[in-house]
């Protein structure tokens, strides 16, 4: 069946169906984003109390530190082309067994080896997680929501950033140091385990994806979950018949797909927007935000508490951006992010050129680069990824741009804190300035408005595109 969708016409679906429904699944898939936040920002308020207790190095904590990302980067190379075989939801059903593991391992862990072990695990969960999740939640949801309801997954991230932030400092402040350096940390691993159990068993609520099954020529099933979605059969069938006029059932992704004139578009604005996302610096301040405020004159104490407010500042931007996203676009977002981002780096670089840094002045600069990031590519890549590629490829195409997601935050978390050692943290943050102008020239170059289209409207425009 031949496509006459006209790929550049934005067409804004009627207004009715079951929303109920589609939040609710979303609400439930998100639970993986909330532990993608609480398990990725566990290290924030252990660093300290690791490097004590097993006599890290800078470049030790750097590797305990970033040794998730190596989990994550083979949770993504695995994850979509899973996806793409067996489905959606089983490939989210076994991120969370992992991260009920990984959590426990993390708890449990010995030695640095042994930790950094776990804490791999914990990141393949991770990688799977921030794959898939937006991938189905972008396919089960109706276009005129699918912009804000892919980011509750990322407000989901960000609520777990807030819990775990919150749960190092009320720990850190009620205890000795020596206590932490023996106790702790491994409380705070241990929390984890329990909204990954909760993700588990909720999972089983949530139906397979529409397009998935379509794709698989279960046509049935397909419109099954399509009423559910869209809460009447008319817009189902109606949804079924234009997806499967994309679909050539014969066609079965391979990775030299990619680089095909169309897909290959789709994949440089999917690879560029992750890698910006993550070389901008925003790892640095989540992985180290204590250690930064500690730099700056600030006791331990406050320098935790600091961190909770840092929480709190990426909670309520990510409200915003969801506010935002599906009536302004997703292109204006990236445009003035990646703007202000510029700015508040380079006025934190300032900040640390002086002898004793002003640390309220530093708080509200950190503070204000977390929230345009938290409202601009905290929340759109993730939109991004889950709505350029077509469906037949999708999972596989997903795991291409979400590499370069976890392949940029490695570096920064690998090297940030050997940059501070050695040329300083105002240089440093002089750097991520200069990569936000680099992303805010690429997002004005190449990135499109995906806002108001259906997944298969953006496919055929896509698919004549030349780069």
């Amino acid at each position: 069946m031949a496509n006459t969708t006209n790929p550049h016409q934005t067409r804004t679906p009627a207004r009715t169906g079951s929303t109920t429904a589609v939040v609710l699944i979303t609400l439930v898939t998100a639970v993986g984003g909330f532990l993608f936040g609480f398990d990725n920002g566990s290290i924030s308020g252990s660093v300290s109390y690791l490097q004590d207790r097993f006599a890290l190095t800078a470049g030790g904590i750097g590797w305990v530190t970033s040794s998730i990302i190596v989990g994550c980067i083979i949770g993504v190379i695995t994850a979509g082309r899973l996806s793409d075989a067996i489905g959606r939801k089983k490939v989210l059903l076994g991120a969370s067994i992992i991260f009920v593991i990984g959590a426990l391992g993390e708890a449990l862990a010995p030695s640095a080896g042994l930790l950094v072990c776990a804490r791999i695990l914990v990141g393949i969960g991770i990688g799977t997680e921030t794959t898939i999740a937006p991938l189905y939640i972008a396919e089960v949801a109706p276009a005129r929501l699918r912009g804000r309801l892919v980011s509750f997954n990322q407000l989901f991230n960000t609520i777990g950033n807030l819990a775990i932030f919150s749960i190092s400092a009320l720990i850190a402040n009620a205890h000795s140091d020596q206590w932490n350096t023996d106790y702790g940390w491994r409380i705070i691993f241990a929390t984890g385990v329990v909204p990954a159990v909760l993700f588990l068993l909720m999972l089983r609520f949530i139906p397979e994806s529409p397009r998935w099954l379509a794709r698989r020529q279960r046509q049935d099933d397909a419109l099954r979950v399509l009423t559910r979605v869209h809460g009447s059969p008319e817009q189902a069938r109606q949804a079924l018949v234009e997806l499967n006029g994309t679909l050539d059932p014969g066609q079965r992704p391979k990775v030299s797909d990619l680089w095909k004139p169309g897909l290959r578009k789709a994949l440089v604005i999917g690879f560029g927007v992750a890698l910006f996302q993550q070389i901008t610096g925003i790892n640095a301040v989540f992985y180290y935000a204590p250690e930064i405020f500690k730099s700056a004159g600030l006791g331990t104490d406050t320098a935790m508490s600091s961190t909770v407010l840092i929480g709190v500042v990426l909670v309520l931007a990510t409200i915003v951006s969801m506010w935002l996203v599906d009536r302004v676009g997703r292109r204006p977002l990236l445009l003035s992010g990646a703007t202000l981002m510029m700015v508040f780096l380079a006025l934190i670089g300032f900040l640390f050129r002086a002898t004793h840094p002003n640390g309220t002045a530093l708080l509200i600069a950190l503070l204000a680069y977390v929230a345009v990031f938290a409202a601009s590519f905290g929340t759109v890549t993730y939109i991004i990824i889950a709505e350029i590629f077509p469906t037949h490829i999708r999972g596989l195409a997903a795991s291409a741009a979400t590499f370069a997601l976890w392949g940029g935050n490695y570096l920064v978390s690998q090297f940030f804190p050997v940059l501070v050692a050695n040329i300083g943290p105002s240089t440093t943050f002089f750097i991520f300035a200069a990569i936000s102008l680099a992303a805010l020239v690429f997002t004005a170059a190449l990135v499109p408005e995906t806002k108001g289209r259906t997944l298969e409207q953006l496919e055929g425009q896509l698919r004549h595109a030349q780069v």
